[in-house]
């Protein structure tokens, strides 16, 4: 359905997939696995070749997102439904996040 980049300090991470209404992946990049100096993105998605999978989207997503009324301006701004989270995530976490990780979407 959808599918983002993820970045860790400019660098690719891995890939966060929505690929049903309740079912999302996040999978590490082998160019970031390849590395060991690189850390894991969160301690509950640690570095490993196996998919990530989960009926909700990550915990770890869901924090990088804004709150309250900054939600709601980004909602109505963007035209985002307050309940999508995923999309909220891809709009709004590609430049400007608090922290290293940045999500962009990829057009396919």
């Amino acid at each position: 359905m959808a599918k983002a980049e993820v970045y860790n300090n400019n660098i690719l991470a891995g890939y966060l997939e929505k690929k049903a209404p309740d079912f999302y992946v996040f999978t590490y990049a082998d160019s970031y696995l390849a590395n060991p100096a690189l850390p894991s993105i969160s301690l509950t998605l640690p570095r490993t070749q196996a998919v990530h999978e989960s009926l909700v989207l990550f915990s770890f997503f869901t924090g990088l997102l804004a709150e309250g009324i900054n939600k709601d301006i980004q909602c109505r701004l963007l035209r985002i439904d307050e309940n999508d989270d995923f999309t909220r995530l891809l709009k709004t976490a590609g430049g400007d996040t608090i922290g290293a990780i940045t999500v962009r979407e990829i057009n396919i």
